[in-house]
């Protein structure tokens, strides 16, 4: 029940939103945690020794915890792709509730020691391309604890202390997740399960008990060791310069808009608009407003034809130009262009549509091209 609290303890911690997505550490780092220890029941062996001599009566026995709690320090390296290694101090301490053959215990045991962890955070943004606030991470480690018994229990009538201190090879799997603390880089908030297991037999000294003899003493030995423990810590990296903001986006200039561009064509030697050409120059006024029109070019042009031939034909129809880019420039204001936005040039005989060869009446060349720019 108490380890199934603990899980929803820790499993709770590790879903709470966070403002911001913990971070890959690369570089140095160090560590502090602390939290709930539960270690699981163990046996306990034991033989009787009368005055230097081992007896013949061995037992066995349960020892069952209560509360505990454990603390760890840490400092390691970042390998930046996700990979850490560290080197760690741990300390943890459990009551004794009772043994199997005993009426009533008091008592505690503790260990201390250190532990090599090697360690890898998940990027779930990378990897998965999840986006949350939180990285977890597993890892394993491997050391050496020392632990040490202190107990005083009652059985049989008898008083039976129990104290004594030995080592052994240890090792622990490790859970977790990491979340960066808001406003603070490089500190980060840590939650994990720890498995530490204890895998020699170690004997206990100078147990002695309050025997009608009062010579008989007991070689006290106990087997693998579980803990189960539940850590909030926090950790500090120092390389935590924020990474480069991404680069701004290009800002692409709109493609310029083409010029649109209508044509009205004259009579020979006239200038006045027909039905079909006030038609046209209305098309023209209702698209200015329509697209962004910053400036509007009327240009009048003529064929290669005069109705003054000889020197005075040139001249005669560069004026025959004006007029008609005027007479289209006239419609255009009457459909609502304002005067000032209206650019007018006479070109006359110059730029014709249509190629041709001297003194030829061409339609298509007596023109105003209405350009919209």
């Amino acid at each position: 029940m108490r380890l199934r609290a603990a899980l929803l303890a820790t499993s709770l911690l590790a879903a709470a939103p966070f403002a911001a997505k913990a971070t890959t550490i690369t570089g140095p780092y160090v560590g502090i945690g602390g939290g709930y220890d539960l270690t699981q029941t163990q046996h306990e062996h034991s033989a009787d020794i009368k005055n230097g001599q081992n007896g013949n009566n061995d037992f066995g026995d349960h020892v069952h915890h209560s509360h505990g709690w454990t603390g760890f320090a840490n400092v390691g390296w970042g390998f930046g792709n996700g990979l850490r290694a560290e080197v760690e101090g741990a300390y943890n301490w459990s009551a004794i509730s009772s043994y199997s053959s005993a009426t009533s215990t008091k008592g505690h045991d503790r260990s201390y020691g250190g532990f090599v962890n090697v360690l890898y955070d998940i990027d779930l943004k990378r990897l998965f391309n999840i986006d949350v606030p939180v990285t977890p991470f597993v890892g394993v480690g491997a050391g050496y604890l020392w632990q040490n018994v202190s107990s005083a229990s009652t059985m049989d009538g008898m008083s039976v202390n129990r104290k004594g201190t030995n080592g052994s090879f240890a090792y622990q799997g490790i859970v977790g997740a990491a979340y960066d603390i808001p406003g603070v880089p490089g500190l980060q908030m840590t939650t994990e399960y720890r498995m530490v297991g204890q895998v020699e037999d170690f004997g206990m000294g100078n147990v002695t008990g309050g025997l009608a003899s009062g010579g008989e003493r007991s070689a006290m030995r106990y087997d693998h060791r579980f803990n189960h423990q539940f850590i909030v810590g926090v950790r500090y990296a120092f390389n935590n310069a924020p990474p480069p903001p991404p680069p701004a986006p290009a800002v692409v200039p709109p493609a310029p808009t083409a010029a649109r561009t209508y044509l009205v064509f004259f009579d020979w030697d006239g200038a006045a608009l027909t039905g079909r050409s006030r038609e046209i120059v209305a098309e023209a006024a209702q698209a200015s407003t329509h697209v962004q029109t910053t400036r509007i070019e009327v240009n009048g042009y003529t064929d290669n034809t005069s109705a003054h031939p000889g020197p005075r034909g040139e001249k005669y129809n560069l004026g025959l130009s004006m007029r008609r880019a005027d007479s289209v420039k006239a419609e255009l204001i009457r459909d609502g262009v304002p005067a000032n936005a209206i650019d007018v040039h006479g070109y006359g005989e110059a730029h014709p549509l249509v190629p041709t060869g001297p003194d030829t009446r061409e339609p298509q060349n007596r023109r105003v091209e209405i350009i919209l720019h």
